[in-house]
């Protein structure tokens, strides 16, 4: 089985930072890709940002440069470095992976059970 399991939420004041964590576990051959979700109360759930296992990123243009999404494979692990938060970037965040568990098996996707980012003063 393969669990991901996030980690890194709270509070944090306008203008702060924070950092999650995503760690995934179990029977994992290799993560082609690794990415995050948000989602806020009463609005469909949105992709931020994503990884793959190049080191190529993409992110959603709300992020304007202010998240960054990085992985270290000798983990299994990624994680989103969030600064210049706003009230707007109050949401559950998720991770999502793409994960084969063996040379020839198909891949996968994968979701952590959510990790709440509240940005309040």
């Amino acid at each position: 089985q393969v669990q991901l399991v996030e980690s890194g939420g709270g509070l944090a004041q306008p203008g702060g930072s924070l950092t999650l964590s995503c760690a995934a576990s179990g029977s994992i051959f290799n993560i082609p890709t690794m990415a995050w979700y948000r989602q806020a109360p009463g609005n469909e759930r949105e992709w931020v940002a994503e990884i793959r296992s190049g080191g190529h990123t993409d992110y959603a243009d709300f992020v304007q440069g202010r998240f960054t999404i990085f992985r270290d494979d000798a983990k299994d692990t990624v994680y989103l470095q969030m600064n210049s938060l706003t009230p707007e970037d109050t949401a559950v965040y998720s991770c999502n992976a793409r994960i084969a568990i063996s040379p020839t098996s198909n891949t996968y996707f994968y979701w952590g059970q959510g990790t709440q980012v509240t940005v309040s003063s």
